[in-house]
């Protein structure tokens, strides 16, 4: 029976090591960027506007804890989604703290929601059937 191509068949060199760990925190990153826009707007495309941290915790819960103490991260996209005209936000007084900004998502993030997702499942497919997975 041949080798599994996905485990390494002996020990890498430090060179080697070092450049597989710059490879994979590149795919991290990338992977993490799309997933991140798309889960913003799909938690958005429910309905109701909510502030960044009902977000976070939203995602939190529903990624059952995965994406726990990344909520900085959020608040890049969620611009980056605003200045797309995907969102809108407006600031809200509070009456447990400071005003927060509240997130809705646009008639234009809903199309891009739609099509992401159908982007998404596809490629999902695609990989999952490669790599043998669940999906195939």
């Amino acid at each position: 029976m041949p080798a599994d191509p996905r485990k390494p068949a002996a020990p890498l060199s430090d060179a080697d090591a070092q450049d597989l760990e710059a490879f994979v925190r590149k795919f991290d990153k990338e992977l993490a960027a799309g997933i991140t826009a798309l889960t913003l707007l799909g938690v958005l495309g429910e309905g109701a506007p909510l502030y960044g941290y009902q977000i976070a915790k939203r995602l939190e819960r529903d990624a059952g804890g995965m994406l726990a103490g990344k909520q900085g991260a959020l608040y890049p996209v969620l611009r980056g989604l605003e200045a797309a005209t995907l969102l809108r936000s407006e600031v809200q007084p509070s009456l447990s703290g400071p005003p927060r900004r509240y997130y809705r998502i646009t008639a234009l993030g809903r199309e891009a929601l739609a099509q992401c997702t159908t982007r998404w499942r596809a490629t999902r497919r695609i990989v999952d059937t490669i790599l043998g997975g669940e999906h195939a």
